[in-house]
């Protein structure tokens, strides 16, 4: 079995195949300005959510943990559960607190996610418009830096506000791959 790692751009079959990238960065694009238009709801809401996601996640690690008690790792999983469970219910009991570590933690998302688009962008480097994608790297990594730079200072609305700027900005790379690859959908570019 061999994998195609040649820097020749890949032909797209049918304009349906755009449609959907195209649709995902408009929506990215429209929910990354509402987020940085309103930075302090974003920064809670974030919170909120992730403080959701932990609890449901905790019950369900219980949840399997009892439904396989007779293995070893039983009293592991609930031990875990109840981790996941407290740590959702303390960012929902003390949300400042929750907003300072979930800042530094979004610091090391956006260089960590920064350095992946990079990586990214220069695989898809033949590809028309990947500019964009190397941009977006660019001030993802920016804004991950900026977080450490000024933490804790930041942390009421940094949340809301660099997340919706980094949204925007995968949001505007992937409308602009969408419509390169579009381009070459064009009849007159497959008769050449």
């Amino acid at each position: 079995m061999t994998t195609d790692v040649s820097p020749t751009p890949q032909k797209i079959d049918s304009p349906s195949v755009g449609t959907g990238s195209l649709g995902i960065g408009i929506l990215l694009v429209v929910l990354g300005v509402i987020a940085i238009a309103l930075p302090g709801l974003s920064t809670i809401f974030a919170e909120t959510w992730i403080a959701l996601f932990l609890i449901t996640a905790g019950g369900a690690k219980i949840a399997y943990g009892f439904q396989n008690r007779a293995s070893q790792g039983f009293i592991w999983q609930i031990l875990l559960g109840a981790l996941y469970i407290g740590t959702g219910v303390m960012l929902l009991v003390t949300p400042r607190t929750g907003i300072l570590s979930l800042t530094l933690l979004l610091g090391t998302f956006l260089l960590t996610e920064g350095v992946f688009e990079l990586i990214m962008a220069f695989k898809v480097r033949p590809q028309k418009n990947w500019l964009y994608l190397l941009g977006n790297s660019i001030v993802t990594l920016v804004l991950g830096g900026m977080i450490w730079a000024q933490w804790p200072l930041n942390a009421p609305w940094v949340i809301g506000t660099l997340v919706g700027v980094s949204i925007l900005c995968t949001g505007i790379s992937r409308v602009m791959l969408s419509l390169g690859g579009r381009s070459t959908l064009n009849p007159s570019n497959l008769e050449a």
